[in-house]
């Protein structure tokens, strides 16, 4: 064994406790810790040593050459990205990950097993959403690919519908695609899966400040394809507006024509735990697929999200991802084997974090989470609709708070504006364009945030106002 790994194994206790140190003092530090920070040039490139020095003085070299450059994402001010926290629990459970270092994969055999916790890990959230156990579901890291892993299922069930096998043969160029507002991580997928990025119809939205697809659209152009197949993108919370496409409506369509439902519900999804929001979500669990992303409103750690594809598509499912040509992986229809059932061959027990904050806080607990980032949401919306100096773009739907500064003459300010109340590094948002206007975007998610934290942020909003209005 070589010499430093050795001595690492025999002070592994030291080490455990030099990271619990420094992890501790970043979590008690981190209300104060900038949301934003200048990026600074490396004056040396990195240098590989011959010998290595050993875990105790990496971690210091890591700590003076890259601590500053941390920011508080975790945090209860960062706002940009729909970006979570992680609870203690989660924390825990991904540390415990880490240490397991499991490749979760079968659920019986010889060998890592460890997908049953997935499987228990995927009963407690279909209990939280109120979905009904009529799914085959599985953990990827993010939106991006739980959009790609529904929609790959679904182009394989359109050219099945088309007399084809996609992924025997290839992807024809018949295969229909329709959305209103679909997130960027959707298109993206549609260019992955060859489909193409701008090879879907684009339905209408409802008029006024909606970003929701108009159902008489949607009727009008499936008509337009006479018959044909096709594949549907709607939205639990578009990016901007938080808004919701009409689920209710879409499931009547369903009686009269042949479509696959896919519902990009990253975060939207959580709409569920909050009695007063769940009405966004009637009858989506008839969708064919659905994406779900915990790293969001779950609060676990970054790369953590979901997907559920009905169990009445597990066929199309297999065909899509099984290993065919990978005899020691065994016969991808003998068991139940995530490798033959989503993207990914190598993957972490990434449920573990979400089991331990679920079990740890329960349904309560969840919902505190959400009603408490909905009530921060109203309160910057009252703030900015009161305001002389901004807009609200649009009424604040659930999380997620979008506007500008106040009068047309002002929008070429308004990326300013945000850059130099990003530069204070005590609140985070993100910049976008809505209807044509540039804009800013506030999500809430984080379990942190408090009124405190948003007292800081108008303070901070209204002294980056200065430097634009001296």
């Amino acid at each position: 064994m070589n010499e430093l790994l050795k001595q690492d194994l025999l002070n592994i206790a030291g080490i455990l406790e030099q990271v619990k140190v420094e992890g501790l003092d970043f979590l008690n530090g981190i209300n104060g810790r900038p949301t934003s920070v200048d990026t600074p040039m490396q004056a040396n490139p990195a240098l590989l040593e011959e010998r290595g020095m050993g875990t105790l003085e990496a971690l210091k070299e890591f700590k003076a050459s890259f601590d500053a450059i941390i920011v508080a994402a975790a945090g209860p001010r960062y706002w940009g990205f729909v970006t979570g926290g992680t609870t203690p629990a989660a924390i825990a459970g991904d540390w415990l990950t880490s240490v397991y270092d499991q490749n979760t994969q079968s659920i019986k055999g010889q060998g890592d097993v460890s997908a049953l916790i997935e499987l228990d890990t995927i009963q407690l959230l279909l209990q939280l959403l109120g979905l009904p156990d009529d799914y085959t579901a599985g953990f990827v890291t993010g939106a991006t690919m739980a959009n790609f892993t529904c929609l790959a299922v679904a182009r394989q069930w359109a050219g099945k519908q088309l007399g084809l096998d996609v992924a025997r043969n290839g992807v024809p160029a018949g295969i229909k695609v329709l959305s209103a507002m679909p997130h960027s991580s959707a298109v993206k997928s549609l260019a992955m899966l060859g489909i193409g990025s701008q090879n879907f119809i684009k339905l209408q939205v409802l008029p006024g400040n909606r970003e929701a697809m108009a159902i008489a659209d949607l009727e009008a152009k499936i008509q337009e394809l006479d018959g044909q197949p096709f594949i549907l993108i709607s939205s639990a919370g578009t990016v901007n507006t938080v808004d919701f496409d009409d689920f209710e409506a879409i499931f009547k369509l369903r009686d009269k024509y042949n479509f696959w439902w896919h519902i990009d519900a990253a975060f939207g999804a959580f709409a569920a735990c909050a009695p007063d929001y769940r009405h966004l979500l009637k009858d989506w669990e008839q969708a064919d697929s659905i994406t779900v992303d915990c790293h969001k409103w779950l609060n676990v750690p970054y790369e953590n999200a979901f997907f559920l594809i009905r169990k009445q598509h597990q066929h199309l499912q297999v065909e899509s991802f099984q290993n065919s040509n990978a005899p020691y992986l065994g016969d991808p229809m003998d068991n139940f084997s995530y490798l033959n059932f989503l993207p990914e061959n190598s993957r972490r027990l990434k449920a573990l974090p979400a089991w331990l904050s679920l079990k740890a806080y329960g349904r309560a607990g969840q919902q505190d989470i959400v009603i408490q980032s909905i009530a921060m949401a109203k309160a910057l919306g009252d703030f900015i609709a009161n305001s002389t100096a901004f807009e609200l773009l649009a009424p604040v739907r659930l999380n997620t708070v979008c506007f500008t500064l106040k009068g047309d003459e002002n929008q070429d300010k308004v990326f300013k504006y945000l850059h130099l109340l990003n530069e204070g590094g005590r609140v985070f948002m993100t910049p976008t364009v809505y209807q044509q206007k540039n804009a800013i975007r506030a999500a809430f998610v984080n379990w942190r945030t408090s009124q405190e934290d948003m007292d800081i942020a108008i303070a901070e909003m209204e002294n980056a106002l200065l430097s634009i209005f001296p």
